[in-house]
């Protein structure tokens, strides 16, 4: 371990899942490998066992509890702060980034250095700001840096820096297969998708997500007699089952029953990838990143995306044929009548183990 060793205390509402929270378990296990101490304050959650199985600490507080009341926990977190003679705290979240703003100010000269993640393209305004207001503001992509100049153009340049997120390609090795077994159960519980062309939108399924062009496009696609099948893998959100059923008419009033499949959440996605013919990116609005994406490429697996966002970001860096004009399905149509996809060059950067470094060093930078 080079350098000092440093307490690290991530701060974010809970540990149930998600990309924010997988993302602070990597930089605690990093921190854990190093030699550093890696501390988590939330309001717990189903990760905790991991988070405390691979070395790190967790300490419960819900700071992520959206009520002004919460606010009460602010000297306490700096009580904690002070007990853990804490070098860095890193907030990934607005309510919870505000407490930590909040008990950091109050420390006077012993207190830790302030880090913050924009982790996604917030509506702009004050509670919103304090994503800006870490001593170093690390953006997720490019395009997520560009968003904090735009909308917070008192933020110095200087204090940004972009760290991608990263995959680990012994996760997600290119080339990979699923094992014999697994195909088996696959094809058993999906017979529809043998001998088809495969589309794959993962996600959960949210109006934002492009669920609706993904229909046209299997439409599409099988007016120009290719057989496409879709596969939407993600769960329903429970607040917008409406959104859900709203999906499951729109397949049937377009005659593609047998044609758009529904799995729900899976935690086989490297499988469902590598099966894949190509993965879908058709959202909306830009994504801050787009891990997806990223994971079906390094598999090697073809990727078509809208152009926006971290997405089109990705797909300009390692997958250039995969871009396509935010809403123009009449072009992914065209692409995927036309034959076999460019194959995927090998994705040389966006690591798992590029992204905890530089994290990891600008921990070290600022606690010099």
């Amino acid at each position: 371990m080079a350098g000092r060793r440093l307490t690290v205390v991530q701060l974010l509402p809970a540990l149930e899942g998600g990309g924010v929270e997988r993302g602070t378990l990597e930089v605690a296990r990093a921190l854990v490998a190093a030699g550093h101490r890696s501390v988590v304050i939330s309001g717990g959650g189903r990760m905790v066992a991991q988070l405390l199985a691979e070395g790190s600490e967790h300490v419960t507080l819900p700071v992520g509890r959206k009520s002004l009341l919460t606010f009460r926990y602010v000297p306490r977190l700096r009580r904690l702060l002070r007990e853990l003679d804490a070098d860095i705290l890193h907030a990934r979240s607005r309510l919870p980034a505000w407490l930590g703003w909040f008990a950091w100010r109050g420390m006077a000269a012993a207190r830790p250095r302030f880090v913050t993640t924009v982790h996604g393209f917030y509506s702009p305004g004050r509670y919103s700001g304090v994503m800006v207001r870490g001593e170093r503001v690390i953006a997720v992509s490019r395009a997520i840096e560009g968003y904090i100049l735009e909308h917070y153009p008192q933020v110095d340049p200087r204090r940004i820096r972009v760290i991608p997120r990263g995959v680990d390609p012994r996760e997600f090795p290119r080339g990979f297969q699923p094992s014999p077994a697994w195909r088996e159960q696959w094809d058993a519980a999906y017979p529809q998708l043998r001998g088809r062309l495969v589309l794959t939108l993962p996600g959960r399924i949210t109006r934002l997500k492009g669920h609706h062009d993904l229909i046209e496009l299997i439409a599409c696609l099988r007016a120009r007699g290719v057989d496409a099948h879709g596969l939407v893998v993600g769960g329903e959100d429970p607040r917008r089952r409406a959104y859900a059923g709203e999906l499951r008419r729109a397949v049937s009033e377009r005659g593609l029953d047998g044609h758009i499949t529904f799995t729900g959440p899976r935690g086989d996605m490297r499988e469902v990838y590598a099966v894949s013919a190509a993965v879908l990116s058709l959202s909306a609005k830009p994504e801050s990143f787009g891990r997806t994406v990223l994971e079906a490429l390094s598999l090697g697996r073809p990727v078509l995306g809208y152009a926006h966002g971290g997405v089109g970001e990705i797909l300009a860096d390692l997958y250039p044929q995969g871009r396509v004009a935010n809403g123009d399905w009449h072009e992914l149509c065209e692409r995927l009548a036309h034959g076999p996809l460019p194959s995927v060059p090998p994705v040389g950067n966006y690591s798992l183990g590029e992204m905890t470094a530089q994290t990891l060093a600008l921990y070290a930078e600022l606690a010099v």
